[in-house]
C-alpha cells in the first residue's frame, strides 16, 4: 500500500509539472500572437504623405543632376564654340544667363514649398538642401545677363563652378534609407526615385508635341531678304542684308540672337520681334532644336 500510494504521489507531481509548463506555454504564445508587431507596420506601410514627400525629394535631387550636366555642356559649347565674330559663343552664354537662374530657381522654389516628412533626419537633409541651392539661386540671380562679349565665357564658367556645388549634403536621402526603415519603405513606392526616372518629357524644352518646324518660304535662300521681306530657316548662324540693314543671325537650341551694329537682341524658344529701327523687323515664327523658322519684313 505504502509503495502505490508513492508511486500515485510522483505520478501526481509529474502531471502537475507537465500541467504548470503547457499551460505556460499556452500562455506566452497568447501573448505573443496578441500584441503588437515590434517596429514592422510602419516600413511595410509608410503612409502616402510620406511616399509623396520622399518622390518630391528624388524629384528636386534628379533636377540638379540635370542641371549640373546641362551647365557643363553649355560651357563647353561655349568655349569650342567656333566663330570669326565671336557672337556665337556671345549668343550661347546669353542664352546661358538668362535660363539657367531660372531653373536653379524653380529648384529653390520647389524646395522651399516642401513641408516637413515627420521624419527628422530627412527633414534636416531637406533644410541643408533648401539652404545651399537657395544660396546659388540667389548669387546667380544678381548676375546681369548683358555681359560683354569678352567676359561671356569667364562669367558664365564662374557661375557653372556654383551651379556644380549644387550637390546633396551627407548623408543623403539614399544613406538616410538605410537607417530609418519606414523611409526606406517610403523610398521604394515613390515612383520617382526608381533609377533612371526622368522628369515627364512634356515639361522638358525640345517637346516635340508641336511637330516639325513649317517649311520656310524662301528655304535657305538668303539673298530673298535684300527687298526687306523674306521667310528664311536658320539652322546655326546667317548674315542677312534687308532692305540694307545687315543682321547676324545666332540659332541655339533655346534662344534666336539678333545682332546688328552694336545692338545685339536676343528672343527665348517661344518666338517674338526683334526690332531693327524704323526699317526691319525680324519676327520668330517657329523654333525648336533643329532650327529657326524667321520672317524679316517691314515695321
Amino acid at each position: 500500500m505504502g509503495r502505490s500510494r508513492g508511486v500515485a504521489v510522483v505520478v501526481a507531481g509529474m502531471v502537475l509539472a507537465v500541467g504548470g509548463c503547457g499551460g505556460g506555454a499556452d500562455e506566452q504564445a497568447a501573448k505573443s500572437s496578441a500584441g503588437p508587431k515590434p517596429n514592422r507596420s510602419p516600413s511595410s506601410s509608410p503612409s502616402a504623405e510620406l511616399v509623396e514627400w520622399v518622390g518630391d525629394m528624388c524629384e528636386s535631387t534628379v533636377a540638379l543632376e540635370n542641371l549640373r550636366k546641362e551647365s557643363a555642356a553649355d560651357l563647353k559649347e561655349i568655349r569650342d564654340a567656333d566663330d570669326e565674330t565671336g557672337m556665337l559663343a556671345h549668343a550661347r552664354a546669353l542664352g546661358y544667363l538668362s535660363a539657367t537662374p531660372a531653373d536653379v530657381e524653380t529648384v529653390a522654389g520647389d524646395l522651399e514649398a516642401l513641408g516637413p516628412s515627420g521624419v527628422p533626419a530627412a527633414d534636416r537633409l531637406r533644410d541643408a538642401l533648401r539652404k545651399k541651392v537657395r544660396s546659388v539661386a540667389n548669387e546667380l540671380g544678381a548676375q546681369s545677363p548683358a555681359v560683354g562679349l569678352e567676359y561671356a565665357e569667364s562669367t558664365v564658367a564662374d557661375l557653372d563652378k556654383r551651379v556644380q556645388s549644387l550637390t546633396p549634403p551627407e548623408p543623403d536621402l539614399p544613406a538616410l534609407t538605410k537607417k530609418v526603415p519606414r523611409l526606406a519603405a517610403a523610398y521604394r513606392q515613390a515612383e520617382r526615385c526608381a533609377p533612371g526616372w526622368k522628369p515627364d518629357a512634356s515639361s522638358g524644352k525640345g517637346d516635340s508635341a508641336a511637330g516639325p518646324l513649317p517649311k520656310a518660304a524662301d528655304g535657305r535662300n538668303y539673298a530673298a531678304c535684300a527687298d526687306g521681306a523674306c521667310e528664311i530657316l536658320v539652322t546655326s548662324t546667317a548674315d542677312i542684308t534687308a532692305k540694307g540693314t545687315k543682321v547676324h543671325v545666332i540659332v541655339a537650341d533655346d534662344s534666336v540672337t539678333f545682332q546688328s551694329g552694336g545692338t545685339v537682341m536676343q528672343l527665348g524658344g517661344a518666338g517674338g520681334e526683334a526690332g531693327f529701327g524704323n526699317a526691319l523687323k525680324a519676327t520668330v515664327v517657329a523654333h525648336d532644336e533643329e532650327g529657326a523658322v524667321l520672317k524679316f519684313g517691314l515695321p
